[in-house]
């Protein structure tokens, strides 16, 4: 009995963990929904609506797996969907958030990088995130694979000792993760909250920083699943670092895509609308 309370003591430091260590089914959409969400209050609900249908996919797939219904070898070749079809809900998220216009004709970068006008201004009407977007995320990431779904399928579920509990370490594992992201996205919240604005013009600027993040976010991991289904062998190339925790031992194509999405895409948005919002205020001085 002692053995079965450990292991599941490992699967809620495991999803700990996992919440804290860069990952590319939980980072980039946290960051986009808790930074649109412009609250601290907002940013921990986005994180838990999020991580709460992460939770009960864990739990399922826990629970799969003990059952056998799924083998286990079967998880690694679903990466590329999942990729492909988490952009995709990024995407049509993003589009939703800013509109196909304004997507089209969004410029991230300053004029005098590539010597064009900037053509647009902060009265577009950008729409504010829907928590329950985060929901359906939440569910579809939680399918990824990695190292730390490796040791929990493989590992821990198989030692539960009847399929009544075998989705506790799934479940465990999703809460652990909940409790960091939970963190995160507070700090994320209050992050775009402290910027001196007004809070229209705040939702407006934290829309759009979310909008611009889902939306390219979403391309590049739709081409992260396509070139993962069509080229897998070099897709799981990966560079070893020689740190033995998770997601930082192997760093491959899925911590191309978080760092791509979060910080180029991510928070160089932030930079250059908070630029553009403070420009429009030191002009009315």
């Amino acid at each position: 009995m002692a053995g079965f309370f450990l292991l599941l003591l490992y699967s809620l430091m495991l999803g700990m963990i996992h919440g804290i260590t860069p990952d590319e089914h939980t980072w980039p959409i946290t960051f986009s929904y808790a930074i649109g969400s412009f609250s601290t209050k907002k940013g921990i609900f986005v994180a838990f609506l999020f991580t709460l249908a992460f939770t009960i996919q864990r739990a399922l797939a826990s629970e799969i797996v003990y059952l056998a219904l799924i083998r286990v070898k079967d998880f690694f070749s679903i990466n590329g969907y999942v990729y492909l079809i988490v952009g995709l809900v990024m995407f049509i998220a993003g589009v939703y958030v800013m509109g196909t216009r304004k997507i089209l004709h969004l410029d991230l970068f300053p004029s005098k990088w590539i010597g064009k006008k900037h053509t647009h201004d902060m009265k577009e009407d950008v729409k504010e995130i829907k928590p329950s977007m985060a929901l359906v995320h939440g569910f579809i990431a939680g399918w990824g694979f990695g190292s730390f779904a490796l040791i929990l399928y493989t590992i821990i579920t198989p030692r539960m000792p009847n399929a009544y509990v075998a989705f506790l370490p799934g479940f465990l594992f999703g809460i652990g993760t909940m409790l960091i992201q939970i963190i995160f996205g507070g700090f994320f919240g209050r992050w775009i909250r402290k910027m001196k604005i007004p809070e229209s013009e705040g939702i407006k600027i934290a829309s759009k920083i979310a909008g611009t993040t889902l939306t390219y976010g979403g391309a590049i991991f739709i081409a992260g699943g396509i070139f993962t289904l069509a080229l897998p062998k070099i897709a799981s190339l990966s560079i070893n670092t020689g740190i033995d925790v998770g997601n930082l031992h192997h760093l491959g194509i899925g911590f191309v895509m978080v760092t791509v999405t979060v910080l180029v895409i991510g928070m160089g948005s932030l930079v250059h609308f908070s630029r553009e919002v403070k420009k429009k205020y030191e002009s009315k001085l």
